[in-house]
């Protein structure tokens, strides 16, 4: 429930502080005394447009915030703690929304910042506004199938079949675009036979492309690398003198002192070493130069390779063998698509068979349901809305089996007569603004229980009634308020009479501004209250006790 509610700096309200009550609160005061602009700032709480025009003064921000107790409610916590959202163990939940000098907006939950759509999302599990805007929610055909809904109680068949219907659209999707790029591949197919022969001509090995390059590279290079490979075979072992013949001669000039040096045997043992390993690279440059020459044939063929390298490179726009080589796999792939492609479609369009075969049937169960509960609703919202002086209301909710749908297969429109003799219609086709209202009160009074809500605002709901049938909306506004917190705003006195709780919103005015404010009424202050509702600006003795007679006193 809401237990407060806090306005600053917004229209004509510098601050307001409330503390609603468990049960039946009603909110009263003359028409331009601010009510309105309280239900103002409870809308852009609980994520409507934030209007910057609201903002009282413009050097300051304006803030709304409301606490919320939500013990009963475990969904709104898990809610919090799956988005990241704040939390502690005192099991109150903190809207808070404002609107900066600047004009910018803010939304916070449990002080932690969120977006607007996130507000929004834990907004509509916290509190129910219904205003005269929302009576326009009963034509709409997801609203009362959403009525019907909570009647059925099929929340757990709705969860299980929108896992159904998703597996079914999702493998309906994948046959879809399987069947279209079985029909592209078919297109393509001589085609693409014809680019796989190529590159499967080619038989392309990874890195060939780099080892060719190279090869090439040294054939054209062939006159400066055996020049430089004779000079360094020269240096090694054919110069005067070479590097072999200064070794040998360092060789025998250390053997000739080694008996008197100390260390001469390891360094006869190192020098031996550098000449092995210089012999060794003598041998090999030697290797490199007699196995290096002239092939014009060789040439020619690294020289082929490359240009049909090169070639493909260019047709199909890449710049790599590796390239190449992954597109060959990609035809081939495709290739093989094709060949087994309407086998493979085939079992594809089985899934999909499958899956809405398993989505249909729990959507029928579904539409069983909810052929039952709109039955009962039809029968309950009659008996519930004749006594509020629609005497010759008839109701009917039908239902049109159709097409899945992400709701089902069920079309729904609400059907109403409120004359003798009249035929069934449309609500929004047949129904005064009052009987709209009425027929409104009286179904969420049929589904309060269902609601799973904290909280329930009903914004002049009565408009347009009087005495008897207002107490009895009342009334029924309290049987509400016996399963969830209840605030109305009303005109009228006999509604006012039988909330367990009152306020009273005023103009103050001061030298140089005019505020509103809001304050809980005593008794004795209701009394007056309620005597000044049913008599105007003149309150009498017995206005005074017709008051009393209102609310149950002496």
């Amino acid at each position: 429930m809401i237990e407060t509610l806090h306005i600053s700096n917004y229209a004509l309200i510098d601050r307001i502080d409330i503390a609603f009550k468990p049960g039946f609160n009603v909110i009263t005061g003359e028409t331009g005394a601010g009510k309105s602009i309280i239900m103002g700032a409870l809308s852009m709480l609980l994520g409507g447009r934030a209007d910057t025009k609201a903002v009282r003064r413009t050097d300051t921000k304006s803030v709304i915030e409301a606490t919320f107790s939500v013990a009963a409610y475990p969904a709104i916590e898990a809610f919090c703690r799956e988005n990241d959202i704040e939390w502690d163990a005192t099991d109150m939940c903190i809207l808070r929304r404002e609107i900066l000098p600047s004009g910018r907006s803010r939304a916070f939950i449990n002080d932690t910042p969120v977006n607007l759509a996130t507000l929004q999302a834990v907004a509509a599990q916290l509190v129910d506004i219904h205003s005269q805007h929302q009576n326009l929610q009963l034509a709409s055909p997801p609203y009362q199938l959403q009525v019907i809904d909570s009647l059925a109680g099929n929340a757990e068949a709705r969860a299980r079949y929108a896992d159904l219907y998703n597996e079914y659209r999702q493998a309906l999707h994948r046959y879809k675009v399987a069947k279209r790029d079985l029909a592209n591949s078919k297109t393509d197919e001589e085609y693409m036979r014809f680019q796989l022969g190529q590159l499967d001509e080619l038989n392309l090995v990874e890195g060939e492309q780099e080892e060719l390059e190279k090869e090439r590279e040294l054939m054209a290079n062939l006159t400066e690398v055996k020049a430089s490979l004779t000079a360094i075979t020269d240096a090694f072992s054919n110069g005067s003198p070479s590097i072999l013949s200064l070794l040998k001669t360092v060789e025998s000039n250390v053997s000739e002192i080694v008996s008197l040096i100390d260390d001469a045997p390891q360094l006869m043992e190192r020098i031996e070493a550098i000449r092995i390993e210089a012999r060794d690279l003598a041998d090999t440059f030697g290797d490199l130069d007699r196995d290096i020459n002239a092939d014009p044939a060789r040439l020619e063929e690294v020289e082929q390779r490359l240009n049909d390298i090169y070639d493909l490179e260019r047709k199909h726009h890449v710049d790599t063998v590796e390239e190449l080589i992954e597109l060959r796999e990609r035809l081939r792939r495709s290739v093989d698509n094709v060949t087994n492609g309407d086998e493979r479609l085939h079992r594809l369009e089985e899934a999909a068979k499958k899956a809405k075969r398993a989505a249909l049937e729990c959507a029928r169960a579904i539409s069983e349901e909810r052929s039952q509960a709109s039955v009962r609703f039809a029968e309950v919202l009659k008996e519930r809305a004749i006594p509020l002086g629609m005497k010759n209301l008839r109701c009917q909710v039908s239902l049109t089996q159709g097409e899945l749908t992400p709701t089902g297969i069920d079309t729904i429109e609400f059907l109403f007569a409120f004359n003798k003799n009249q035929p069934l219609m449309p609500v929004g086709g047949t129904a005064s603004g009052g009987e709209i209202s009425r027929l409104m009160l009286s179904l969420k009074s049929i589904v309060a229980d269902k609601m799973q809500l904290p909280s329930i605002i009903f914004d002049e709901v009565d408009t347009g009634v009087s005495g008897d049938i207002a107490a009895r909306m009342g009334r029924m506004m309290g049987e509400i308020a016996q399963n969830i917190q209840v605030i109305a705003i009303t005109h009228l006195p006999q509604v006012a009479a039988l909330a367990s709780s009152q306020y009273k919103v005023y103009k103050e005015d001061t030298d140089d501004s005019t505020t509103t404010r809001i304050v809980a009424l005593t008794p004795d202050e209701r009394v007056e209250q309620i005597a000044a509702m049913l008599s105007g600006d003149h309150v009498d003795e017995a206005a005074r006790a017709n008051a009393r007679s209102l609310l149950g006193l002496k």
